[in-house]
């Protein structure tokens, strides 16, 4: 995935994602646009939503989707980005961590 194919300009697009291919294996790394920088803080947990981990291409849900139909493992951060994997049926919502409030999931096809 290359920023300069499919990123557009288009203020629909509030999904950062970044596609990671190792051999077989397929990681979807996603988090809604407003979060990229931000370190999330909840008793012991500080998450940090890393701009070299999550941010490649700015997109819509739509992109999203069709990234993670392709995904053997997925990173998915923020309320935006979680709709799509349960939407998918990829994450069950008992399975998702808050972590200030922001749900935060993964999967691994085994």
């Amino acid at each position: 995935m290359s920023q300069n194919t499919e990123n557009t300009n288009s203020p629909a697009n509030k999904i950062y994602m970044k596609v990671y291919t190792v051999y077989n294996e397929v990681l979807v790394a996603a988090c809604d646009a407003e979060l990229i920088g931000k370190t999330l803080r909840e008793g012991e947990i500080e998450f940090h939503v890393s701009k070299e981990f999550y941010a490649d291409v700015l997109g819509d849900e739509e992109m999203l989707k069709k990234h993670l139909a392709k995904a053997t493992i997925a990173n998915l951060v923020g309320h935006k980005a979680v709709k799509c994997g349960i939407e998918m049926g990829m994450i069950d919502e008992e399975n998702i961590l808050k972590i200030a409030g922001i749900p935060h999931a993964q999967f691994a096809l085994l």
